[in-house]
């Protein structure tokens, strides 16, 4: 329990109005104090809502309001747009039946920079124009999983940005068209009669698409079957492996591997792969760039797993507002400070305090009681003790 007493008088400013006078230990409108609200900030990113209320004895409500005071304060004091260079977009699904964020990370500091509902040019186009013509001016690389939305507003706003292709999701590419083969050459068993071959075929999925050097012994043996009995099948599993091994070599090496892929796709007589052959052509320019200035969207794809939990530990949100403002308190406000500490960086002198309009008024001054954490249960017996102390005081 902490009891803290303190002038905070009411005014009638000509600009707000009749108000309570700012201090500088709460926000503006808040029943809580400054250390207060931030503890419960941190809280709620690392527990469950319903934990931090019975914990703080505060309502569901009140978390919500506490968690918009704080990002809102870390977002005033701090611009998340300032000196971006390098930054990663991507979305993420945070509900059933297709509903999508789009979020921007910040790959110098890993900052969450900027996070929206949808997943279009028009949610995107939002950031860009937060961001300004000048600052996009200033954007050299820019990180993607090759999203035609996604090229199409960064070519048109962000002109002196080089478009980086995630190789993640190159290697992810080479992996449908392979277990698209692999469909096929099933179902053409399996319609040709050949039951056994179809049922070995149906449990593979999993050993054409590992790493070769983590196959189990049970694997290696559905990856000798196909080489003996379905080479159209491994030949294809050849070609991603190969694709995989030319994204990974970092460099001109790599970028002559994958010339060498791309003659070898084209002439497989592999539909799948073909089409693969193309679609990596167009992209050539992201896919080389990402390569040669070795940037991924591997940070974003972290700061999406986190949002995950986020989601996961609060059983889900109602509105994804919410789950914006959590998002951005735990990898936007957060990341400003040294430890990761929720405390204001704002120093209390610096604080626009309405006392100022409030003297030229000459009100009269009243005492307040703020109390922090203080149990809802007990604040009859905390009223009698403050008349016993007062009266006390009299004598």
């Amino acid at each position: 329990m902490c009891l803290l007493e303190a002038d905070s008088p009411r005014v009638s400013c000509p600009t707000h109005g009749r108000t309570v006078a700012q201090v500088p230990w709460a926000r503006h409108g808040a029943g809580h104090t400054r250390d207060f609200d931030d503890e419960l900030a941190w809280l709620v990113t690392h527990t469950a809502k319903s934990t931090v209320c019975e914990l703080m004895r505060v309502a569901w409500r009140t978390v919500g309001s506490v968690v918009a005071r704080v990002v809102a304060d870390g977002r005033a004091a701090h611009d998340n747009f300032y000196g971006l260079s390098r930054i990663g977009i991507d979305e993420i699904s945070y509900k059933r039946g297709h509903r999508y964020l789009t979020v921007v990370v910040d790959h110098d500091s890993g900052r969450l920079v900027w996070a929206a509902v949808g997943r279009d040019k028009k949610t995107l186009n939002g950031s860009f124009d937060l961001l300004g013509s000048e600052r996009c001016a200033k954007i050299n690389l820019l990180s993607a999983d090759g999203a035609e939305w996604i090229g199409n507003v960064v070519a048109e706003r962000a002109k002196n940005a080089t478009l980086c292709i995630d190789s993640f999701h190159v290697v992810k590419w080479a992996t449908d068209a392979l277990d698209e083969v692999r469909r096929e050459v099933w179902n053409t068993a399996r319609r040709s009669g050949m039951t056994g071959d179809a049922a070995e075929l149906k449990g593979c999925r999993y050993a054409l698409w590992k790493n070769p050097e983590d196959l189990t012994a049970r694997q290696e043996a559905k990856l000798a079957f196909i080489a003996k009995v379905k080479t159209r099948l491994y030949r294809a599993y050849l070609m991603k492996e190969q694709l995989r091994m030319a994204i990974s070599t970092k460099g001109v090496l790599s970028l002559t591997m994958v010339e060498a892929w791309l003659a070898w796709a084209a002439r497989s007589r592999i539909p799948a792969f073909v089409e693969l052959g193309r679609k990596i052509r167009r992209h050539l320019p992201g896919i080389g760039a990402a390569m040669t200035n070795n940037l991924s969207n591997a940070l974003i794809e972290s700061t999406n797993t986190k949002l995950r939990v986020l989601h996961r530990m609060a059983f889900g949100f109602k509105e994804p507002e919410h789950l914006i403002a959590l998002a951005l308190l735990d990898r936007a406000v957060a990341a400003h400070h040294c430890q990761g500490a929720l405390a204001d960086p704002t120093p209390a002198s610096t604080l626009p305090r309405r006392q100022d309009c409030s003297a030229s008024l000459g009100l009269p001054r009243s005492r307040s009681v703020a109390l922090d954490r203080f149990p809802r249960a007990d604040a009859e017996s905390h009223r009698k003790r403050r008349s016993g102390v007062a009266s006390a005081t009299k004598q």
